[in-house]
């Protein structure tokens, strides 16, 4: 989160006819409570008021990640737990709770509600468990990130129900959820894979040594090649090849560029090798898709 972000809060309405998208954002906020200061420091609404002494119940899901300072929370079905910087916590409806800094570090809390059939399918699944609420290991996976992204647009008063931040939200909350988990955040063979397919992301149009990026993640090729696959369903070689197929598509739809310029662009040697692929992959051949697309068949 940029230290030039301002304290706001705001809350929304539930907006009629959204629950299609499966889930809405009712409110947000960010506040940095300074050692020694009242808690909480502004007035919320009613149904929101939290005092330590009594405690609250929400209609609706809250994500707490705490970036700085400590505390405490509480809840009725998880306990008590000690919150460190780098932690987020999980209010779910209907569970009594309560939280607050420590009065002599305060903290920095990043907020976000949200509300809709997809919080009831998971905790009617037991994805959500009251009993696992507070989730480490998130700032590693990004989840300041995608509260920032809510931020930025909820500050805007104008802006109300908008139809991008439900993916933001979606994943802010599998960050979360798996952050519950009592296994570790993220083993090592997932961050390998996590890390080479963010490399892949922003290299595919490069020439690429597998064996190369194998060793430099201290694994053997062999054993790089396997979890790979585990963890995508793809050989490290096909994932760099959808992802190069993926990019070559978007400029035959949107661009008068010719397939060697394309082939150069994406990462193939030739506009026969990128023929030869995109026919195997598609069915047919990248003049014919181009055309189609461009066409309005293929949206």
């Amino acid at each position: 989160m940029p230290l030039s972000v301002a304290d706001y809060f705001r809350y929304i309405p539930r907006t009629p006819g959204r629950d299609a998208w499966g889930l809405q954002i009712t409110a947000a906020g960010f506040t940095r409570v300074p050692p020694g200061s009242p808690y909480p420091p502004a007035r919320h609404p009613e149904d929101h008021r939290l005092e330590w002494s009594k405690g609250r119940v929400l209609d609706a899901l809250q994500i707490v990640l705490i970036t700085a300072g400590r505390g405490w929370l509480e809840t009725r079905t998880g306990g008590k737990h000690r919150i460190g910087g780098g932690t987020a916590f999980l209010l779910l409806p209907g569970v009594w709770h309560r939280y607050r800094p420590d009065s002599g570090t305060g903290w920095t809390e990043s907020w976000v509600e949200m509300l809709g059939p997809v919080v009831d399918a998971l905790l009617a699944s037991g994805d959500l468990s009251p009993r696992a609420v507070v989730a480490r290991g998130v700032l590693a996976a990004g989840l300041d990130d995608q509260l920032a992204l809510i931020h930025r647009h909820l500050r805007e008063p104008s802006r109300g129900f908008e139809p991008e931040l439900v993916g933001v939200a979606l994943r802010a909350l599998a960050i979360c959820q798996r952050g519950t988990s009592a296994r570790p955040f993220r083993t090592r063979t997932e961050r390998i894979v996590g890390e080479v397919e963010r490399y892949f992301s922003g290299h595919a149009a490069e020439p690429l040594n597998m064996r190369d990026i194998a060793r430099k993640h201290g694994v053997a090729y062999s054993h790089f090649r396997r979890i790979f696959f585990r963890e995508t369903g793809l050989t490290p070689w096909k994932y760099v090849m959808q992802l190069r197929l993926r990019r070559a598509r978007r400029l035959l739809a949107s661009t008068d560029a010719t397939l060697e310029e394309i082939a150069s662009l994406v990462g193939f040697s030739s506009s026969f090798h990128l023929s030869h692929a995109f026919k195997k992959f598609h069915g047919q051949s990248p003049s014919d898709w181009r055309r189609e697309s461009q066409s309005g068949r293929f949206s």
